[in-house]
């Protein structure tokens, strides 16, 4: 199994500051269309093919690989990814919350395994290495935050309401 967490600041200095509705509202952006947060090319198709109440369930096409995901939303908190399709099974919880100084956090962590793949085998191992990297799920949560950033900039960034 593989288990992973990072945590940064959404508001860091230097940076434009972003509340707690506009970070949750990049977030659920997000979940509803990752091509708009990740590298072009990487995230090739994505759409929404059922909506719930706390809910959905998208289709996409990520680095080459077909998958189904069903996200739920606790609002302005949490979403999580299973995937129900793809080489994983398991979590990846992306999560809001304040530290002890009341400073906006924004946490990853990740449970998880590889579909048929040996248990803690060198596959297993890898991709721990890869979250666990400077290339792996702290620079994808920063990424997120300057993505939702850019987007607030341009007034593509609606506010909760449309939240789930």
């Amino acid at each position: 199994m593989i288990y992973s967490t990072a945590t940064v600041q959404v508001n860091p200095a230097g940076e434009a500051p972003l509340t707690r509705a506009q970070a949750w509202a990049g977030l659920v952006l997000k979940a509803r269309d990752a091509r708009l947060f990740l590298p072009p090319g990487l995230c090739t198709y994505c759409e929404v093919v059922e909506e719930g109440k706390a809910h959905i369930v998208r289709e996409a096409t990520i680095a080459g690989t077909d998958l189904r995901e069903i996200i739920a939303f606790e609002p302005e908190s949490k979403v999580t990814f299973f995937q129900a399709t793809g080489p994983r099974e398991g979590a990846i919880v992306n999560e809001l919350f304040e530290d002890a100084s009341g400073n906006l956090q924004l946490r990853f962590y990740c449970y998880t395994g590889l579909r048929g793949k040996e248990p803690n085998g060198p596959e297993e191992q890898a991709e721990q290495a890869q979250f666990d990297s400077d290339k792996g799920y702290k620079a994808a949560l920063l990424s997120t935050l300057q993505r939702t950033r850019e987007l607030l900039a341009q007034g593509k960034l609606s506010l909760p309401g449309a939240a789930q």
